[in-house]
């Protein structure tokens, strides 16, 4: 079954000049001196995935998985490293030796004397070496994989931020959406509470009302006045979040176009929603690639049982005061076989084993959360939906009873606390339908956001 979110509102937009007292730095030449930005939801979420903190975050984020895969690739290279030692001794053993390696060896420097009771040299050692794995169990092979694997789950962190993002943007531009219509609303009654109170005023100095009628007329304005008050503070508040939401600081007037009936979405069944989300939803593919990567270590670990051959070469100068130097190389290749290493290659493959088993544990938790958070966000977006149907009635209902009983009050058939009471009626469910209103987009963008269609959500909205 579809239900298509598309419905028209009842509440008159009034246009209030606050909406646009509020700041917004955009381009110059969108920022007027006198005349408001225009600014659609589409184009809120457009700044949002921008400008906002969070975003940049998600690029170093994916940049630095990036030269993972370049380091992981660096030991397909052969490694070349350049040391220089300085050394100043009276050790028989290594005095001899630092003449042998300088080719300064003469048959003076057999007298036992000599070996045993040497005269402080110095050595200067410059070594160049070079190693290259021909075979190290695979290990450079399966470090490859698993940094592009880190690559691919970073760029899932990052679409994930950039869908927290665009519906933080998406719910704050709401909100300032409803803290509007709620100030148009209360506004509107105030302009009502007002009229009517200028009626009994008059009808008061003609004696044809008692005074308390005008009392409690001027009390019903007060009330209204205090309610005008605090819509307006939770409508700076609003704004406030949505400039946070979107990352923007600097003041600017604006105007926010998009209205809550011109948003639109459609309400599929509950199956597909789930459907869509065990495809969609970046944190389950990046659980998956999460376990592909502990399997990699898993074999990284098993390979700890297989031998692996090296080659290296050195090309080493030794002199003592650079005016002779003494020049030697090597060349060789090594086997390496771990024959006992206390148990730890078996831990190793045992560790890396029980990482395999969280990482498919946490796959099966996190679809579990999925569904409720799916079904969650489903029930109240179709409960919210049922909610502005019934909403949108009872604010005609209530429209045509404060019709009847202001008639019947000027003709003084009803008293005043009627017609308090029906006006009161008429602006809870004015508010009440376009907290419906509000709510159902809310819990549709919040739909999105479980089951992994944010972009699709976001580009079909209104202004896009």
């Amino acid at each position: 079954m579809k239900l298509v979110a598309s419905f028209s509102a009842s509440v008159s937009a009034l246009g209030l000049a606050l909406v646009f007292l509020f700041s917004f730095p955009f381009a110059g030449s969108r920022v007027g001196a006198q005349e408001p930005v225009s600014l659609t939801l589409a184009e809120a979420v457009e700044i949002a995935l921008e400008k906002n903190p969070m975003i940049f975050a998600g690029d170093y984020l994916l940049e630095g998985s990036r030269h993972k895969i370049v380091q992981a690739r660096s030991g397909l290279f052969p490694q070349l490293k350049v040391s220089e030692r300085f050394t100043r001794t009276t050790n028989p053993m290594w005095s001899f030796g630092a003449k042998l390696n300088q080719e300064k060896i003469t048959r003076a420097d057999f007298d036992p004397r000599l070996l045993n009771h040497p005269d402080p040299i110095e050595n200067f050692q410059t070594v160049l070496t070079i190693t290259y794995p021909l075979y190290d169990r695979g290990k450079i092979r399966k470090g490859i994989e698993q940094a592009r694997l880190y690559r691919e789950a970073a760029s899932l962190d990052h679409e994930a931020i950039g869908q927290e993002v665009a519906i933080n943007a998406v719910t704050a531009y709401l909100n300032v959406l409803l803290a509007q219509e709620e100030v148009q609303v209360v506004q509107k009654s105030l302009d009502t509470a007002r009229a009517h109170h200028r009626m009994i005023e008059a009808r008061h100095k003609s004696g044809l009302v008692v005074k308390s009628d005008l009392l409690r007329s001027q009390v019903h304005v007060a009330q209204l006045e205090q309610e005008l008050q605090s819509a307006l503070a939770s409508l700076e508040v609003a704004f406030g979040t949505l400039w946070s939401a979107l990352g923007e600081k600097a003041p600017g007037k604006v105007s926010l176009t998009t209205r809550l009936e011109d948003i639109t979405g459609t309400l599929w069944p509950l199956e597909e929603w789930l459907k869509k989300a065990f495809i969609m939803r970046p944190d389950l593919r990046k659980a998956q690639i999460e376990l592909e990567i502990a399997k990699k270590e898993l074999e990284k670990a098993r390979a700890e049982y297989w031998p692996a051959i090296y080659l290296s070469g050195a090309y080493e100068i030794n002199t003592e005061d650079f005016d002779e130097t003494a020049n030697s190389y090597s060349i060789g290749a090594v086997l390496e076989l771990d024959l006992f290493s206390g148990f730890r290659t078996r831990a190793k493959v045992r560790e890396a084993m029980a990482q395999v088993k969280r990482a498919e544990a946490m796959i099966q938790a996190l679809k579990l959360r999925i569904q409720v958070e799916v079904k969650q966000a489903y029930y109240q977006a179709r409960s919210a939906w049922n909610r502005i149907r019934v909403a949108r009635g009872a604010v005609q209902q209530a429209r045509e009873a404060l019709r009847i009983v202001r008639n019947r009050y000027e003709t003084g058939l009803f008293h005043l606390v009627q017609l308090l009471d029906a006006e009161t009626a008429l602006q809870q469910a004015r508010l009440n339908h376009i907290r419906a209103l509000h709510g159902f987009h809310v819990a549709f963008a919040r739909l999105s956001q479980a089951s992994g269609t944010v972009f699709e959500y976001t580009s079909k909205i209104g202004g896009s």
